[in-house]
């Protein structure tokens, strides 16, 4: 009679304990990891400004309500997210994301994790007791009968109202039974453990996962798979493109285009992709769809941050805190705008065009450079130069330590050699870099605009250094009280302008010549084309900024504009080797 007593106590025991990890995960609720699963990706539609519309769709195991249930919680733009049913036996009901219970499997690696997952197992236990002088080893043979645990159910009705769901809490000793009776003994007592016989090398643990489900309604007796999909637009996958541009010297170009992949958001496994030019508007693209929970937010790479006219505000770089456009090496101002802003697609009009690309695996965190596409077009060498105009003299005063900037900006003018390309192709260029090489030379690095089917677009190779020039502007008449303005009297000063060009090359140039003035433009000659600018709507004017750097040093008085403005002179003319041309004009400026 006392050994089924005693039988029955220690059945009790191994219950009790086992209970811990039986109860807080199966009794409970928590879902097996076995029923979740990924969607695979089928489709993927890439932008250059880092958001990507994914289609994902295939068939998913279902759960024991006919339910599928996937551990995969998108971050989609609001009102992005969409997802249906094809399965002929299926109707898709609604879509649930919360916050569950899962059993998560796991290799056991400490001490700890092997003796929670062999509850039941015969064991030679090796304990470490005393302490000091009095420390020592005593070795036994034991049965495992668990850890203690505090329920998920015990913690919840014992927490105050709306604590929420809660995870299991282990103790901190093991329950083992010996000869002598049941032991409750520190993990952290037990030196080291030899089970006997088999042993279990995984336990299942119970987590918080957020889950997505969709709720299926079945005509019939619910099916182990559903033909599922689910669409949405998120950021965390962009393209890069990079041309090549081959030139043969004879007016013929190759231009290649390749693609670089940046994937933070999911794997891609054999999938068709669509790389996109032009960036549509999306209304809502900063506000996460509810069904996305708020901290999931994924965590991106500084390749999928908005560019900020403030990223460097802070800076302790000296240059970052300098007022005013950054200056090339040719003394020329180059534009605040960041290359990467401009590729990313952002201010540029650019029309909706794919590029589509088979079989792509691509994981989560890699990079890919893959080739896109290749044509070949024409080209003509172009021989520019652009002449800004100089601050006007009634503003010099003002200047404090910016007159050096102004001179590198107003110095010696360069003409550059350009290459002009005629895109006669099937498909746009978009905004990139391009690599201009001529038998495997590289010639230069520029800056591909967009550049829509039929149109052209410049490339600048280098300073043309075969081709000199020379600027010399002089007053010629002066004259006070020239014009009344509603009593305000106006002086006027006449000036005359000269810009001589010499071709020390050996083959002829085409040049296109840019010359702008403050005042009120007169006249050019050799065929110059002389015309007031309306530089708030102008985009010929600098399409890169409006006005040069230096025009927000100066409080323009309110007289200024009265008579003045900015006036331009162009000019298209070809020069022969050993030529030379001067180039005249007159404008006229007016000052109070």
């Amino acid at each position: 009679m006392q050994d089924l007593s005693t039988r029955f106590f220690w059945c009790v025991l191994l219950a009790i304990a086992a209970d811990g990890c039986a109860r807080s995960a199966l009794a409970e609720g928590a879902a097996p990891l076995s029923a979740l699963a990924e969607m695979p990706v089928k489709e993927i539609t890439v932008f250059k400004d880092g958001h990507a519309f994914v289609l994902h769709e295939g068939p998913m195991p279902t759960d024991a309500s006919g339910n599928v249930v996937m551990d995969y919680l998108p971050t989609p733009v609001m009102g992005t997210f969409w997802t249906y049913a094809t399965d002929k036996d299926a109707h898709l009901t609604s879509v649930v994301s919360s916050r569950r219970k899962v059993l998560v499997p796991q290799t056991a690696l400490t001490l700890r994790e092997l003796v929670e997952a062999n509850t039941g197992a015969d064991a030679r236990i090796v304990e470490l007791r005393g302490v000091g002088d009095k420390a020592g080893i005593v070795e036994y043979d034991a049965t495992v009968i668990g850890i203690p645990t505090r329920t998920s159910e015990e913690l919840e009705e014992t927490s105050p109202p709306n604590s929420g769901e809660m995870l299991p809490v282990l103790g901190e000793v093991v329950l083992l039974r010996t000869s002598s009776g049941v032991s409750a003994v520190p993990l952290a007592k037990i030196d080291s453990i030899s089970f006997k016989g088999n042993y279990q090398g995984k336990l299942s643990r119970t987590e918080f996962r957020n889950l997505l489900t969709l709720k299926l309604n079945w005509g019939a007796q619910p099916g182990k798979k559903a033909d599922v999909g689910m669409m949405y637009l998120q950021r965390g996958i962009r393209w890069i493109p990079q041309y090549k541009v081959q030139i043969d010297g004879n007016g013929n170009a190759i231009v290649k285009l390749q693609a670089s992949i940046i994937n933070d958001l999911v794997d891609l496994k054999d999938v068709t992709a669509h790389l996109v030019i032009g960036v549509p508007k999306f209304a809502l693209k900063g506000t996460p769809d509810p069904i996305s929970m708020q901290d999931t937010l994924a965590q991106l790479s500084r390749n999928f941050r908005d560019p900020s006219p403030f990223d460097n505000t802070f800076s302790n770089a000296i240059m970052s805190q300098q007022v005013a456009g950054a200056m090339s090496s040719e003394g020329r101002e180059e534009s605040t705008r960041a290359p990467s802003e401009e590729i990313a697609g952002s201010g540029k009009a650019e029309d909706l065009f794919l590029y589509t690309l088979k079989h792509v695996t691509l994981k989560k965190g890699q990079r890919m450079v893959v080739p896109v596409c290749e044509t070949t077009v024409k080209y003509k060498d172009v021989y520019t130069l652009d002449i800004p105009f100089a601050p006007p003299p009634e503003m010099r005063q003002y200047f404090h330590g910016q007159q050096n900037q102004v001179d590198r900006l107003l110095g010696q003018p360069k003409v550059m050699h350009e290459i002009r390309l005629a895109n006669k192709s099937q498909f746009p260029f978009t905004t990139a870099p391009a690599l201009i090489v001529n038998n495997n030379r590289v010639l230069a690095q520029g800056l591909m605009t967009y550049t829509a089917i039929g149109s052209s677009t410049d490339l600048v190779v280098t300073n043309a250094i075969d081709i000199k020039v020379k600027k010399e502007d002089k007053e010629i008449a002066r004259t006070p009280n020239a014009v009344t303005w509603q009593s305000d009297q106006y002086g006027k000063i006449d000036l005359n302008g000269v810009i001589s060009l010499t071709n020390y090359g050996n083959k002829p140039a085409e040049l296109e010549i840019r010359r702008n003035v403050l005042g009120k433009v007169a006249s050019a000659d050799h065929n110059g084309v002389a015309e007031m600018v309306n530089v708030i709507e102008d985009d010929n004017y600098r399409p890169e900024d409006l006005y040069p750097t230096w025009w927000q040093w100066y409080s323009w008085p309110n007289w200024w504009g009265h008579f003045n403005g900015i006036g331009r002179i162009t000019w298209k003319i070809t020069l022969d080797p050993k030529q030379s041309v001067d180039l005249g004009y007159k404008w006229n400026y007016f000052w109070r």
